[in-house]
């Protein structure tokens, strides 16, 4: 095995801002690094500069990341950076370790077995509430049960809380039940003696604060953390890492916050932005070479991150390192068959030109997009591999393989190890040639061959490691579910792609109500969508591809549009959206979205389709949302009963100046035109509000003594 690097050579292999943040080793550090900048290089280094500098004790050192796959790169990297001992786990990997050592000490007995999946606690919960228990309600459920958890809400809070943040329960279980809910699940935890992956934390964070020899073991254990992908922390993450790390500012944080894509589990951006907030003395760095992409596609993620305000506020705006390459493609098709079909053909070609097929990812919103896909590559004759399928050491070939290896290393050793594995592999039925074809013969082969693909690694990077050596590898692997790369194109959804990267991405399905999903309501949420694209946008090294369908099934009627996101994004290289090409159309009725004709009164309510999407004025939507939320709590009613969303989002996309404009807006009649339209019209022209609230003259207290809105012209929703 090669020596470690020298300090010296670690910050060598630097940019500036990379050699910043290594060599930035005591109090606070916070690293706002964009896509393909390097960030784990960049914090890897500088843990590797501090142990050999001296500065660091790899044992005192916690790096913590979101998934097994990630912290075991990370350790590799610290490995091969002469920093191994350095503790590099995910939270709930770290908190588990320390709870159970602390558990029997401090609290007595053992700890409860830890339940790998809640589905089946939730439904059992569930049916004692006599709710149903089909699949998707125990889904949504369990959805919720870990949201109220790792939002650290008060279970009774629930019903305020969710309305909040915009949730919705699940279909017909209203707030009051999923209340609930909450208490027969825990009940249900109590009866089997069993804890979820959300009481891991919870209990940790409950034994660092109530104990102070747990406090203080913990705090002396660990002297520096490190948090990648601190964007994503929910409020129950941060509240672990605040006790470990009590009165110390020894703390790097790494994030993007164009790169939040899970708060909807919880997941808040606010920790990241506001870190320097809680840490006056923190030092920032931002990192925005990207290295991973050509000028092409970064240009495009660019542009997509920055198409609104909030991505404007937020943006780190990205620097192409790399040489020019082939522009995005972005394309339109007749229907999902074809669009499948076409990107068969392309993936095809590409592999023909020399790209490996495990370079090559399609990615999609939804996992139930994959089937159309998986089935045109098979077609293809190209094998795939279904990303967010069974876990690859769960699988029986891989299980059964594990066993011939460590069997033959009991019993004899071989200098050559490449080609030891490949003949015990072969003894299980394996064989050097692939099969013809896709499906689960193919499967198998490919998990096979990552496997001898592995043993090559390993004896490029230890020319003398063993057959031992190379078990040993695969039981480490194992542990923290760090899989081989496996010899297949990449079927993967929008947010199992974080965190990888491909030579050829072809992001799938780019359609209006796919992607922002349909249920994507608020400006939050669909800001949200913005960044889950920029995500799979910045996944491409070289060649992106961007396709939507105008139809469902061949023959369909063709009305589908492509996503909002795309609006002027097409390249040289590029078939423009059927929306965009009919933009320029004339005259005062066509729908600003798509260009089709309206008719006089939907042009004069929304100057567009009633079913085409959105393009209000989001500050001015906030602005209004904002107003009608104090109208609302001065008059004590429900917020729509001022105005709904629906016509909020009108007056943001028509910003009227007048009160006949207002008047022609769905949802103001007379009433509310006299109770709110100097207002609103104010609200519009971004002058003050001249209104402190609703005057009483309209309204009447009902037998329950909640204020009511008499509406005589029938404009209440």
């Amino acid at each position: 095995m090669p020596p470690p690097p020298s300090a010296d050579e670690v910050l060598a292999a630097l940019d500036p801002e990379q050699r910043e943040v290594a060599t930035t080793l005591q109090g606070p550090l916070c690293v706002l690094a964009g896509a393909g900048t390097g960030k784990t290089r960049a914090i890897t280094s500088r843990i590797a500069y501090g142990v050999l500098g001296g500065v660091y004790v790899p044992q005192r050192v916690l790096a913590v990341t979101f998934t097994a796959r990630a912290a075991g790169e990370m350790r590799t990297r610290l490995r091969d950076l002469g920093a191994a001992g350095v503790q590099a786990r995910t939270f709930h990997a770290a908190a588990l370790r320390q709870l159970r050592w602390f558990w029997p000490r401090h609290v007595g007995g053992e700890l409860p077995d830890l339940v790998s999946h809640k589905a089946g606690l939730v439904a059992e919960s569930a049916g004692r509430l006599r709710l149903a228990t089909d699949r998707a309600t125990v889904r949504d459920l369990s959805a919720e049960v870990e949201w109220v958890k790792v939002t650290m809400t008060d279970r009774d809070d629930y019903p305020a809380a969710a309305a909040k943040a915009g949730r919705v329960a699940p279909a017909g279980v209203d707030p009051a039940m999923v209340v609930r809910l909450l208490s027969t699940y825990e009940q249900v935890k109590r009866d089997r003696n069993v804890i979820d992956f959300e009481d891991v934390l919870l209990y940790t964070v409950g034994l660092i604060a109530e104990h102070r020899q747990v406090a203080d073991a913990v705090r002396g254990q660990y002297h520096h953390l490190v948090v990648d992908e601190y964007q994503d922390v929910s409020p129950l993450q941060q509240a672990l890492l605040d006790q470990w790390l009590g009165d110390s500012e020894e703390v790097c944080v790494v994030g993007d916050p164009s790169q939040t894509i899970y708060t909807f589990a919880g997941a808040s951006p606010d920790f990241l932005l506001g870190f320097r907030s809680r840490h006056p003395s923190a030092s920032e760095v931002r990192l925005v070479r990207d290295y991973r992409s050509t000028p092409q596609v970064v240009a495009l993620a660019n542009r997509i991150v920055t198409g609104s305000s909030t991505g404007r506020r937020a943006a780190l705006e990205l620097v192409a390192q790399r040489p020019a390459g082939p522009e995005p493609d972005l394309r339109e098709l007749p229907d999902e068959p074809a669009e499948a079909r076409h990107v068969a053909e392309r993936i095809q070609a590409l592999i023909g030109a020399g790209t490996p097929a495990s370079e090559v990812a399609v990615l999609f919103r939804t996992n139930g997009q994959s089937e159309t896909y998986e089935q045109a590559l098979s077609d293809a004759r190209v094998p795939y591999v279904l990303r967010g399928g069974e876990r690859f050491f769960d699988r029986p070939e891989v299980r059964e393989a594990r066993l011939l290896l460590r069997g033959a290393a009991r019993s004899a050793d071989s200098e050559d190890l490449p080609a030891t594995v490949r003949a015990v592999l072969s003894g299980g039925g394996w064989s050097a040639t692939p099969p013809e074809g896709g499906g689960a013969v193919r499967e198998r082969w490919e998990s096979l061959a990552a496997l001898a693909r592995l043993a090559d690694d390993l004896t490029a990077a230890t020319p003398a490691a063993t057959l031992r050596d190379f078990v040993a590898e695969l039981d480490e692997r194992a542990d923290a579910q760090h899989a081989p790369t496996v010899e297949g194109v990449t079927l993967a959804s929008l947010h199992a792609a974080k965190g990888l990267e491909w030579d050829a991405v072809f992001v799938v399905g780019v359609n209006e109500g796919m992607l922002p999903i349909s249920y994507a309501e608020t400006p939050e949420q669909v800001e949200e969508e913005r960044r889950l694209l920029y995500v799979a946008v910045t996944r491409a090294r070289e060649h992106l591809s961007i396709t939507w369908a105008l139809s469902r099934s061949p023959g369909g009627r063709g009305g589908r549009r492509p996503s909002r996101f795309l609006a002027g994004l097409h390249t040289s290289s590029s078939q423009p959206p059927a929306a965009a090409r009919s933009r320029g159309r004339k005259g005062p009725a066509a729908c600003r979205v798509c260009g089709k004709g309206l008719t006089a009164a939907v042009a004069r309510k929304l100057g567009r389709c009633e079913t085409c999407p959105s393009a209000y004025d989001e500050e001015l939507f906030e602005r209004l949302r904002e107003w009608r939320a104090g109208q609302a709590r001065e008059a004590s009613v429900p917020a729509y009963v001022v105005f709904t969303d629906a016509t909020l989002t009108a007056l943001a996309e028509v910003r009227p100046t007048t009160e006949p404009q207002l008047l022609a807006i769905s949802g103001i009649g007379r009433t509310k035109l006299e109770r709110y339209g100097a207002d609103v019209l104010a609200l519009c022209a971004g002058e003050p509000v001249p209104s402190a609230g609703p005057e009483d003259d309209d309204s009447e207290k009902t037998p329950t003594g909640v204020t009511k809105l008499i509406a005589p012209d029938g404009d209440l929703p």
